[in-house]
């Protein structure tokens, strides 16, 4: 198991990131969350098998078809116990 934080940027917000993350997410078998940032970033929080989180983040770097992402950064963290794949509140 591997759980990494994502930090997307570029255009990401208005373009319905979130809901295609938690539909990858989802299908992909993942838990965690995902968020807008006030900076117009979005992050996500990311746990599950190490193929599973590498193709979550591969799919990131593409994002939804209104998208355009400038960059994926990826860092390892700690599996927060979430239960599914969810949005979370703007930070």
């Amino acid at each position: 198991m591997r759980t990494v934080r994502l930090r997307v940027t570029g255009t990401v917000q208005g373009v319905a990131y979130r809901a295609w993350a938690i539909r990858t997410a989802e299908a992909l078998g993942l838990r965690g969350w995902v968020r807008n940032r006030r900076d117009g970033s979005v992050e996500a929080l990311v746990t599950g098998a190490d193929a599973e989180v590498a193709a979550m983040i591969e799919a990131c770097h593409r994002g939804p078809r209104a998208a355009r992402v400038a960059e994926v950064a990826v860092t390892d963290d700690a599996d927060d116990g979430s239960t599914g794949f969810d949005a979370r509140s703007t930070v």
